[in-house]
This record gives C-alpha cells, structure tokens and sequence, in this order.
C-alpha cells in the first residue's frame, strides 16, 4: 500500500500582517521542512490566485473581505482543503463550523498547541487521501507563465527539464515552460518523481527502460548522473511494487 504520509503537504497562509505570515512560516517549517509553503496578505489575494493547498491558515480580521467571508467564498471552490482558523476574535467560533472549519485556533498560542492542531490536521489529511486515492491522482499544479495560469494534472507529467533558464515540463500531450527552481518542483510532485540528474526530473510511470547513463520515457528521455544510478533502481523498485506491476 502507498505510504502518504511521505508526500509533502502544500500549506498556505492568509493573514495581513507580514510579522504573522512569517511567525507562521517558520512555525510550519520547523514542523514541516518539506511542506511547500505559500503566502497571502489578503483574502481577496488567496481567492484570485490558483492555489489548491492541503491545510489553509487563516485570519478573520483584515482589512477588506475579512476571514469568514473569505472561507465561504473558498470552499466553493476547495472543499477537501482542511481550514484552521488563526485569530484572536473569538466571537466567531460557531460560525467556523459553517464553513466546516477544522480548527478555531486563538491568538496568542504557545508552540505545543500549534503543534497538536498542526499535527492533528496533518493526520486528517493523510487519512482522507488514503481513503479516497482517486482524488489524489488528479491533483494538479498550476503554472504561471506569460501572464497566463495553466493547471497540469500531476498524473499527466512525463518528466520536467531545465533549458536555458527555464523549466519545461512536458505532459502526454504538449509542454510548458516557466521562471522557477527544479528543486521546488520536484518538492511539490512527491515520491512518484526522481530527480536523476541536476537537470531533469522525471516521472516513473512513464520510464519505459534506463541504463546508467539515460532513462529513457514515453515521450523523451532524460540523462542519468552515475552517482544517481542505485538510488533511481531503488526507488523505480519500489514504486512498481506500489503499482503491482512487478513480475514475481
């Protein structure tokens, strides 16, 4: 059985001030060194952007669309996201369960409560995903480029490369390139993907044969660092026996 527990949560959060975001930020990643973090310094802000986060912290009070505004007009569009409210209005407790908040979490808060609700969300995530796989095989990732978000299907990547600067990401039916840092890439996608070489990060459900020079793909290939070598035939075992796709 897939281990879960093992992929990376996307973690955002909505709070305007920037001393909090960044109280928040580290908190998670002292919890979380893998989690994959995004920032918002409004509700208005996090609404009109694409992301899609596991566990989304978020404030009441701020200026503009306040919190609870924010969260009804949210899960509209996210319902599987688990929502922690972070605040210090406590007054509005029994309306979070409205928006099927998971947590009401008051400022201020000492470290050990932060880690209990943390971790709590953290579990009921993995266990949502373990019961319903299906949604996890079309999460997506969106990519800004040219001005223009476009959402890939994580399930659709054959591999991702970085040319001239760029990464490109090809999927079974075209490519994309974009400004970013394969590093964060291949922290987003999850175990399912190996990172063979300082330039290319490739998908295992599509390598159709490799050597220790070249993986070669359905639709590509990709170069093969020797010193990658064991660990890519270690991991590529381990996901084909997740898949049962191993001969006996």
């Amino acid at each position: 059985m897939k281990d879960f527990s093992k992929l990376p949560l996307r973690i955002a959060v909505c709070d305007d001030e920037k001393e909090i975001r960044e109280m928040l930020g580290e908190k998670l990643l002292k919890l979380y060194p893998d989690a994959v973090l995004s920032f918002y310094s409004s509700g208005g802000e996090l609404l009109s952007g694409d992301s899609q986060p596991d566990i989304l912290l978020l404030d009441i009070q701020m200026a503009g669309k306040n919190g609870m505004e924010t969260a009804r007009e949210f899960r509209g569009k996210h319902k599987d996201t688990i929502l922690i409210f972070v605040t210090a209005l406590e007054e509005y407790v029994f309306q979070a369960f409205d928006v099927g908040a998971f947590h009401y979490l008051v400022k201020p808060f000492d470290d050990d409560k932060f880690e209990e609700v943390l971790g709590k969300a953290a579990g009921q995530y993995y266990e949502n995903i373990k019961n319903k796989p299906e949604a996890l095989e079309r999460r997506h990732i969106m990519i800004h480029a040219h001005g223009t978000h476009t959402k890939i299907f994580v399930d659709d990547i054959v591999y991702a490369e970085v040319f001239n600067r760029k990464i490109i990401i090809h999927t079974t039916d075209g490519e994309i390139g974009y400004y970013g840092k394969l590093s964060e890439l291949e922290k987003l996608l999850g175990e399912d993907f190996f990172r063979p070489h300082r330039a290319y990060l490739v998908h295992f459900k599509y390598v159709v044969k490799y050597d220790a020079s070249t993986i070669y793909l359905e639709k590509g290939q990709a170069l093969m660092a020797k010193q990658n070598y064991p660990e890519f035939v270690k991991r590529y075992l381990k996901f084909n026996q997740r898949k049962g796709s191993v001969l006996p």
